[in-house]
């Protein structure tokens, strides 16, 4: 379970949340949430998303039940560092499509005293390590790993499941290219499309 840190008023430095799992998990209605009760309490935010995320709206960081709040689109992790100035708080969505420059970004905004949560799948659709999220929830003080509901099985999900014959890393796509499985449905799944 997360608990929010409540500060060192001794010390001048943030920290880093992250928060990942597989699609359709609620990692961002979670960073929604968090950063909504930041809000709440008067805090400056500013939250971040890739340029490239476009899937429900160009500015408006979305979740899958349409929770929304206003962001910043960056076409690097280096316009984060440039647009953060004063914040109390920022909001790092889809994490896992940003380049390594990410983790040292979030190391430097912690580092100078602001509170840094990020979401972003820990995983790609072949069960491997996402791009910086290993080395993002390696240098965070706080990893929340959320579950999806497995479509196959109804167990815990960890994976997403590409049902789509796309083979690029990268498919920006929603439930017609990806559906969660646990490990047990998606090594069954990744077995089927090795013997076809």
């Amino acid at each position: 379970m997360f608990l929010e840190h409540t500060g060192n008023t001794k010390e001048q430095f943030g920290w880093i949340e992250v928060i990942c799992g597989s699609m359709f998990s609620g990692k961002t209605e979670e960073l929604i949430r968090r950063l909504k009760r930041a809000q709440f309490a008067q805090q400056k935010i500013e939250i971040f998303k890739p340029a490239i995320d476009q899937r429900y709206d160009d500015v408006l960081v979305t979740s899958h039940d349409q929770n929304q709040i206003p962001s910043t689109p960056v076409p690097a992790a280096a316009n984060i560092a440039l647009l953060a100035d004063g914040c109390d708080v920022v909001g790092i969505d889809e994490a896992q499509f940003f380049d390594q420059e990410i983790v040292q970004v979030c190391n430097d905004l912690a580092n100078r005293g602001i509170r840094v949560i990020v979401a972003g799948l820990d995983m790609d659709y072949q069960g491997n390590p996402f791009g910086p999220m290993p080395a993002l929830m390696a240098t965070a003080e706080y990893v929340t790993k959320v579950h999806a509901i497995c479509t196959r099985t109804g167990d815990l999900a960890h994976y997403s499941y590409r049902t789509s014959s796309k083979d690029t890393l990268v498919v920006l796509g929603e439930k017609e290219d990806y559906t969660p499985l646990s490990r047990a449905a998606f090594f069954k799944a990744m077995k089927k499309n090795t013997n076809s």
